[in-house]
């Protein structure tokens, strides 16, 4: 049994404004488990939701405790687990769906309609010592993975989801636009996949380096270049950056029968090139999340295939974590900051 009966928690208590509470420490209920929490990766929605208090429909009504990208330490199971074990060390997949809809039942899980993911209103995420979690959803990872790295697996695994959506195989072209984290993770992911040629489009020069250093064959400074410059066609086309015009130039860059993968979020509505995708037949799919990805993601780490330490820029305890917010801001070569709650 856990000792601890209070924890520290960072709450979002408004736009820009993020306070340390003492909390009642939770309990595992049946089939759950209790983590205390090593490492907690800084995402995009985390920033999002810190600067304008809602992305999309999703809107902060209510104090909101950020991260979902976690990892920990077992420190007590609840009745009926008999998987997992005290002392184990987990990342954790941040969301919990119903297991019984139509949805979970047919493997797609990522599109239950009663999912309940970490840091999303109103559900409370991972800035805090502890946290509670489905047991299933509290994957074992092996010494050879950092506490960070193990965090870090839940924006690969949006990467190893999107690369299968595009059915990226050995010998595929791709092109990846936008080199944020979840675009750096896809260039990783569509190199260990077996991709012969991988281009990367962005506006900043360090983490067009970045990319190079990762596996990408081909960088283009957005500034200076467009993609018809590139000088060969993507058999698949990774979307990472959200802005419409990038969307609509990079489908336009697609071989035909190319497959079009929408990952970053930008605006509700964007212009399609329709004539070039059906004269093309080009597919387009969005991706969601992700599921069953976790033992890829573990297996690609742990071989040495993805490097998920590279893409740590920062580090903040947490009563640091306005400042790990505001990190990428502040720092045009940033890429992930990290935030400790234990320290």
């Amino acid at each position: 049994m856990a000792a601890d009966t209070t924890m520290r928690v960072s709450v979002l208590r408004g736009v820009g404004d993020v306070v340390m509470e003492q909390r009642a420490a939770p309990r595992p209920g049946p089939g759950e488990v209790l983590v205390k929490v090593s490492a907690v990766g800084v995402c995009g929605s985390d920033t999002h939701y810190f600067d304008h208090g809602r992305i999309g429909r999703f809107v902060v009504e209510q104090p909101l405790v950020l991260g979902h990208e976690a990892s920990g330490v077992i420190v007590e199971l609840g009745s009926g687990v008999t998987d997992r074990q005290v002392g184990q060390r987990v990342s954790i997949e941040p969301g919990r769906p119903d297991f019984t809809c139509a949805q979970c039942l047919a493997g797609r899980y990522n599109l239950c309609p009663n999912m309940r993911f970490f840091a999303t209103p109103p559900i409370d995420g991972a800035f805090a010592e502890l946290v509670v979690v489905h047991q299933a959803m509290a994957h074992v990872v092996p010494d050879t993975v950092s506490d960070e790295a193990a965090a870090l697996l839940e924006p690969l695994s949006v990467a190893v989801w999107a690369c299968g959506k595009g059915a990226v195989s050995a010998g595929s072209r791709v092109l990846v636009t936008g080199a944020g984290a979840i675009g750096l993770l896809c260039v990783q992911v569509a190199r260990a996949l077996g991709a012969t040629r991988i281009a990367v489009s962005d506006v900043n020069p360090a983490r067009l380096e970045t990319a190079s250093e990762l596996g990408a064959t081909d960088v283009i400074d957005a500034r200076t270049a467009s993609l018809a410059e590139l000088g060969w066609s993507p058999t698949v086309l990774l979307e990472c950056s959200g802005h419409p015009p990038v969307v609509a130039e990079g489908i336009r860059a697609l071989a035909a029968a190319g497959r079009a993968v929408l990952v970053g979020m930008g605006g509700d509505e964007l212009p399609l090139p329709l004539s070039y995708v059906q004269e093309h037949e080009i597919e387009v799919t969005g991706t969601f999340r992700y599921a069953n990805t976790w033992p890829t993601a573990i297996e690609l780490v742990a071989s040495g295939r993805v490097d998920l330490d590279r893409l740590v820029t920062s580090r903040h305890g947490l009563e640091q974590a306005p400042e790990a917010l505001a990190a990428s801001r502040q720092d045009p070569a940033a890429i992930k900051a990290i935030v400790h709650p234990g320290s």
